[in-house]
């Protein structure tokens, strides 16, 4: 049997295809991978700077049931701490508790421009480390450590973005704060998180970025005052902080941990206030 005799044209064509492919298959090639996919909570974009277009949210001080009334953090080994300024506004005796049934007396400064207060005592406890003013991103994590219900707990949360706080307290007051999304809390934690008002918002370095203020359980946010106010509200208090406070790494696995060695340090502690 005998095949039928192909012509000229196809084979010469069959010849220069193969010439090609073989030139373009050794031609160097640097071509970049395919960009992975976003990692899960990714920072965002960066967060800009406060303005007027912000959206206004307006909020109450918690009704005091009892003494205790919130949190306070370290900024200073000399016995220098910050807590929300509605915790310790119209206290005729503010307390620090270091112990069981055992307190230190502290000395108030309200915070004349927003909604911090400083607090002095005659000993200290190591500094939590503060954040410099820079800019946040969007998406960016917070840990509060703190005494939510009168009991050591803490949250997570996720940076939204920024609002305008209108705080009707003894006087109605506006600031602009930084909003964030609750993501987890201790578990067994239920309800609002009265009680962590004033506690520190620590970045994923284990630096102050924020104070604490204020929450609204039905949206699940919680309230912040900024690094720049934080910051501000410290310089015209004129009080000395520890420069050389060295913070620990954070995560959502090890957060409550954290949390815990905060308190056990006294870094972070109970603000009992008498009315």
């Amino acid at each position: 049997m005998q095949f039928p005799r192909l012509p000229d044209w196809i084979i010469y064509l069959v010849v220069v295809l193969a010439l090609l492919f073989g030139a373009l298959g050794r031609r160097e090639r640097a071509n970049a991978p395919p960009a992975p996919p976003p990692m899960p909570g990714e920072d965002g974009p960066a967060l800009g700077a406060a303005s007027p277009m912000d959206p206004i949210v307006t909020v109450d001080p918690p009704a005091r049931t009892g003494p205790d009334a919130g949190t306070a953090f370290s900024i200073g080994n000399g016995g220098v701490w910050v807590t929300a300024r509605h915790v310790v506004e119209g206290c005729s005796q503010v307390a620090l508790v270091v112990g069981d049934g055992r307190g230190v007396a502290a000395r108030v400064t309200l915070d004349p421009q927003g909604e911090s207060a400083i607090l002095t005592t005659d000993g200290g406890a190591p500094a939590v480390p503060l954040a410099p003013a820079s800019s946040l991103r969007r998406g960016a994590q917070a840990f509060h450590p703190g005494f939510p219900h009168g009991q050591a707990g803490e949250t997570a949360s996720r940076l939204l973005g920024r609002e305008t706080l209108v705080f009707r307290g003894r006087t109605t007051r506006r600031e602009a704060v930084l909003v964030w999304a609750e993501i987890g809390r201790t578990a067994g934690l239920q309800g609002s998180l009265a009680g962590l008002s004033g506690a520190p918002a620590l970045d994923s370095s284990g630096r102050v970025i924020g104070v604490t203020i204020a929450e609204a359980p039905r949206r699940g946010r919680i309230y912040t005052t900024t690094p720049d106010s934080l910051l501000a509200m410290i310089t015209r208090a004129r009080q000395q902080t520890s420069p050389d406070a060295a913070g620990i790494a954070i995560t959502s696995e090890n957060y409550g941990r954290t949390a815990d060695a905060l308190r056990r340090d006294l870094r972070v502690v109970q603000v009992v206030c008498v009315a």
